[in-house]
């Protein structure tokens, strides 16, 4: 292309050539400096320092030079706000201008520069372009409101551009009605207040303009349309008659958009005859979209088709034909094609279902042709009457003998035989034929499920099983239990002939593994053979729960979801929208409810942030971490901290001046509160069957100054254990624990003891981000456990947290709007009583002020290890209360949010 030079650089000193050139009195070289100037932007070059010269630039009657500026303008605005001021009179000149292409170009530029200065000055100019005479300025001022919501809502409301929006729905230019549903759509997922509510009228002035706005345009207004609900079964039909012509739009987007308003609109249809006409008129454009030759859309059609099918199988139960597997289709494609023939496979198709799984298994992908055969055993569990001619087709991949499918047909089999028993085992003689061929744990895990199971029948299972025991040692876990599971079952039906081989597994099982599930399942055997027999004979060979079919169905609920966001990312994800994209309604339930407050012309509440759940780490004691058990006996009279003395009352809080930087007529500050001792309430953290029948629960509580554990021990053995002894890991708060006061648990028995936790200096992890999931290692005479726990940050709180005034108003200054979040609580409460109650679990009561209809609170609180500083904001009104959490640590800000909303909950 022409301008590929422009990104050829660079000669010595081309930042001065080109502030020359762009100061040129020739306007074409101004142009192509310009051009050059976007191209260093582009490969990313810093050229910042020309903003001043190329803005200079603004000033001309060339189109093309004048889009460049802007984009340019657009890109470094943020960088340099001071100076993108400067552009703010041609922007206003050019919104006047006689060219509706460069009025559209202007107020499209002040809308995309997200900076205060300029956005003050958006308003006039957007309000002229939304009554323009030209249908392009009018579609692209509708675009500019959304813009200009995202980043001042506030403006938006009290300038009355949302009537202004609604009103363009009536607009005689299609194109026009497609940008103010796309910019009201867009706005009602960033607010709280119902921005865009469809009524008949307004359904009625969409659908005019369906059929004339470009097929984007058409997308925004199907997209629309599916959120209208129908006041009855006529008004559905109807809507459903004007949307159905778009099923034979050559877009693929728009035909999904109108498949998702007609399944919605189903639900409302009440005629049964016109509902299958319509699931009729929808499988034509649904079989196209598979007939595609973009493998891409046709996953994303099939990923949304299996929601369609979840919902109304009955819409392609006649198009089976179209799933048929291709030798070319990649193989994300095929395995979805996988998924449809099993859910569409019934009575009368299954012929042609088995037909193509068995050519399937013939392909060269490894793992399709496993699913493939998986796919028949899901069969065979669907439709029980096909279950023989699935058995039959998987005898016959089994004679194939190629290693894995034989493996996989395996693992199939033995989930028949669960849902059928008693029913097809005269096929087990073929199945024990290929035992040498097995290396996969689970298919060994699987024939060996089958020959314990029906080791009656077979009549050399002691031999079969006896050579699995041979090489116990070196088997995987799956196998190891399956194989004593099974042993035992043997000897429950041949106890003469397998007494010293179930003797042998036993003695293996409980002495020489170092799996504890092993060891768990291997005493409990032995206990019920040496005990009851007849019990061990009801546990062991008693009747088990029958398997259902596997095939994936998603949740109800969740599928009305999904059907509801049909081709978005959540239909192709089968995820609701929430759980990948950020929760923007939430966002704007938080900013709908925050009263606008300017302090010294800044705002004490910055934007909000979205709290993630963080995933809690697995616990594994590292090599070289504290978890150094064999000598921790020896370790904890040195690293165990002494129960505390108790402390100092709480401080009282500060007075405020009269001349409150805060602008309220200060009430007196409450008096000193006496903490009281907040009721526990425990969870369990390491159950019996884990810990060799000891059982850890768990509560937190602060006592003495000092954050404690509530822990209950349980001994649910039949032995007595004694000498427990804790130690923690490493952790972001350098906790030790100081010792369990019981000496002795007898069998049955319970304990109660409270750990306090110190600071240790060599426990301290200093890791960023600060994580308050603790792991900890408990030990007795029986052997050593682990679990974890997670520190919840209102136990840690100290009792001298209390800010004075201006140290508070310069923190909460200071800290970025990043290190904020704010939430908000549908119920009211007293401030005086939340002050009390807030002062109990040290959050320190600073200044308050009254603003009609709602007071406003503020609080500090702080922590030791590791050092943060907690600043609140409580807002009470009628509506319910809102409370702005910042802190000086980002990485603790999600726990300190969610311990304030735990003390104000509690």
């Amino acid at each position: 292309m022409a301008d590929a030079k422009y990104f050829q650089t660079s000669k010595k000193g081309e930042i001065g050539e080109l502030k020359e050139e762009l100061n040129s009195l020739k306007e074409d070289k101004r142009r192509d400096a310009v051009k050059k100037v976007i191209a260093a932007m582009t490969v990313g070059k810093d050229v910042s320092m020309l903003f001043t010269d190329v803005l200079n630039c603004i000033q001309t009657n060339s189109l093309e030079l004048k889009k460049l500026v802007y984009l340019y303008i657009i890109n470094h605005a943020k960088l340099q706000p001071d100076r993108a001021i400067l552009a703010v009179n041609t922007f206003q000149k050019d919104c006047s201008d006689p060219n509706p292409l460069i009025r559209a170009l202007a107020i499209r530029t002040m809308a995309m520069i997200r900076v205060d200065k300029v956005v003050e000055y958006l308003t006039e100019p957007l309000r002229s372009c939304l009554k323009d005479k030209d249908p392009y300025v009018r579609k692209t001022a509708a675009l500019a409101v959304a813009k200009l919501h995202d980043v001042d809502p506030d403006r938006v409301d009290q300038q009355g551009f949302m009537d202004q929006l609604l009103g363009l729905l009536s607009d005689s230019n299609p194109t026009v009605v497609a940008n103010a549903v796309a910019a009201l759509s867009e706005i009602e997922e960033n607010s709280a207040k119902g921005a865009f509510q469809l009524n008949t009228s307004t359904v009625s002035k969409l659908t005019a303009a369906l059929g004339e706005c470009t097929e984007w345009g058409q997308v925004f207004i199907l997209n629309a349309l599916s959120k209208f609900v129908p006041s009855d079964s006529k008004e559905a039909e109807n809507l459903s008659e004007r949307v159905v012509p778009r099923l034979n739009h050559a877009n693929s987007a728009v035909v999904l958009a109108a498949v998702k308003v007609l399944i919605v609109l189903l639900d409302h249809i009440t005629n049964e005859e016109t509902a299958k006409g319509l699931c009729k008129k929808m499988a034509p454009p649904l079989v196209t979209l598979l007939t595609t030759k973009e493998p891409e859309i046709q996953y994303v059609a099939l990923r949304n088709i299996n929601l369609i099918t979840q919902k109304r199988a009955s819409i392609l139960a006649h198009e089976m034909r179209v799933f048929y597997i291709k030798y070319n289709d990649p193989v994300y494609v095929k395995m979805e094609k996988l998924e449809m023939l099993i859910m569409l496979a019934s009575e009368k198709t299954i012929e042609q279902v088995l037909h193509e799984f068995k050519e399937a298994a013939s392909e060269a992908d490894v793992e399709f042709v496993r699913k493939s055969v998986r796919a028949i055993g899901r069969c065979a569990i669907k439709i029980e009457k096909a279950a023989t001619r699935c058995i039959e087709v998987l005898l016959e991949l089994i004679q194939t003998k190629v290693n894995y499918v034989v493996q996989e047909a395996i693992i199939v089999i033995k989930d028949i035989f669960r849902k059928y028993p008693n029913r097809y085992e005269d096929i087990i003689g073929t199945l024990c034929e290929n035992l040498e061929s097995l290396d996969e744990p689970e298919a060994k895990a699987s024939m060996i499920w089958i020959i314990g199971e029906y080791a009656e029948r077979i009549e050399n299972a002691g031999e079969l099983l006896d050579a699995f025991l041979d090489s116990f040692h070196d088997e995987g876990a799956q196998v190891q239990l399956q194989l004593l599971t099974a042993i035992v079952k043997l000897f429950l039906k041949r106890p003469k002939e397998t007494q010293e081989m179930v003797q042998k597994v036993l003695n293996v099982s409980t002495q020489e593994t170092d799996n504890p599930d092993l060891r768990d399942r291997g005493y409990v055997y032995w206990r019920l053979l040496t005990t009851d027999p007849e019990a061990a004979k009801a546990v062991v060979l008693g009747d088990k729960p029958t398997i259902s079919d596997s095939t994936t169905y998603l949740d109800e609920a969740l599928l009305e979801r999904l059907l509801g966001n049909i081709s978005t990312l959540a239909s192709v994800y089968h995820k609701a929208p929430e759980t990948f994209v950020s929760k923007l309604r939430d966002v704007a339930k938080d900013r709908a409810s925050k009263p606008k407050q300017q302090q010294d012309g800044e705002s004490l509440l910055g934007d909000d942030d979205d709290d993630e759940d963080a995933e809690q780490p697995e616990l594994r004691p590292a090599s070289g971490s504290i978890f150094d058990l064999d000598s921790l006996d020896a370790s904890l009279g040195a690293s165990s901290p002494s129960v505390p003395a108790a402390n100092a009352k709480p401080a009282t809080s500060a007075n405020l001046l009269d001349d409150d930087i805060f602008a309220i007529s200060s009430p007196a500050a409450p008096a000193a509160v006496v903490q009281q001792q907040q009721a526990v309430v425990r969870e369990l953290v390491l159950p019996a069957a884990k810990a060799g029948g000891l059982q850890v629960s768990t509560g937190w509580t602060r006592r003495n100054g000092l954050p404690a554990i509530d822990m209950r021990l349980e001994n649910l053995s039949s032995v007595p254990m004694s000498g427990f002894a804790l130690q923690f890991n490493k952790n972001s708060f350098g906790f030790g624990p100081s010792q369990p006061t019981i000496p002795v648990l007898m069998p049955g028995q319970n304990g109660d003891t409270i750990i306090f936790c110190n600071t240790v200096a060599q426990l301290f992890n200093p890791a960023v981000p600060a994580s308050n999931v603790l792991q900890i290692a408990i030990k007795n005479d029986v052997g050593v456990y682990y679990f974890q726990v997670t520190v919840p940050l209102q136990v840690l709180l100290v009792e001298n947290g209390q800010l004075e005034r201006d140290d508070y108003l310069a923190q909460w200054k200071n800290i970025q709007a990043e290190q904020q979040q704010d939430v908000f609580n549908p119920t009211t409460v007293n401030p005086d009583a939340l002050t009390t109650k807030l002062a109990q679990r040290n959050l320190f009561y600073v200044a308050r002020r009254t603003q009609p209809p709602q007071d406003l609170l503020y609080f500090s609180a702080k922590l030791a290890a590791p050092e943060a500083v907690l600043l609140l904001e409580v807002s009470v009104g009628a509506q319910g209360t809102r409370f702005a959490v910042k802190s000086n640590r980002a990485d603790l800000l999600p726990q300190f949010v969610e311990a304030v909303n735990f003390v104000l909950t509690h």
